[in-house]
């Protein structure tokens, strides 16, 4: 009987060490490909945006959900579509991601309060989640890396309120842009599982 436990024990611990795995490797992929289609991942974002704003609307018609739920859900998708107006260039310090951040928290909590106290399936409740609170900050967690590898434009802020300091100037003078925390860890862990398949320079 022990023996059987052991072996269990053992083998949940791999699992978990194997969905940790496809996880890391399924966000830095992600990650890539954002990278990679900066344009796209923009009007998919907004797509999602509007198709949430769709979801609340039913929520509050069909489902009856409380009115105060489903307006700071809409309140939080305008909001996030005030970050879409600079994608990919996502400045974590400024005052538009900050209050994003702070209404995800303020909109789990008031989920939990809700579903704490109605009865909904396991699968409803997790739709809920996914759909409303999870996808799209999710997407945004992602794009951060993304301003990091696009070419200078006039789109671009500048970190420097210097009338003589143009775009190009102030791409040549950071020297090789660094990637961002999110990357760096993922490609460090994938060095470090695979490090036959680093890249040799």
């Amino acid at each position: 009987m022990w023996f059987l436990t052991l072996i269990t024990w053992l083998a949940m611990i791999l699992q978990i060490f194997l969905v940790t795995l496809a996880i890391a490797a399924a966000l830095f992929y992600l990650a890539e490909l954002i990278e990679e289609y900066t344009m796209i991942t923009r009007s998919l974002l907004k797509i999602m945006l509007i198709i949430s704003c769709i979801i609340y609307g039913g929520l509050w018609i069909f489902e009856g959900f409380p009115f105060t739920m489903v307006v700071l859900g809409l309140f939080t998708n305008v909001v996030e579509f005030g970050l879409l107006r600079s994608f990919p260039f996502i400045q974590m310090s400024s005052p538009n991601f900050i209050l994003t951040v702070a209404l995800v928290l303020v909109n789990h909590y008031f989920a939990f309060q809700y579903f704490s106290g109605v009865y909904y399936s396991f699968s409803e409740i997790m739709a809920y989640f996914t759909l409303c609170l999870w996808v799209i900050p999710f997407t945004f967690f992602i794009s951060l890396s993304a301003g990091d590898n696009v070419l200078p434009s006039t789109m671009q802020p500048l970190l420097s309120e210097s009338s003589d300091h143009d775009v190009l100037s102030h791409y040549m003078s950071k020297g090789k842009k660094k990637r961002s925390v999110l990357l760096t860890c993922a490609e460090g862990f994938k060095n470090m599982i695979f490090p036959s398949r680093a890249k040799r320079f």
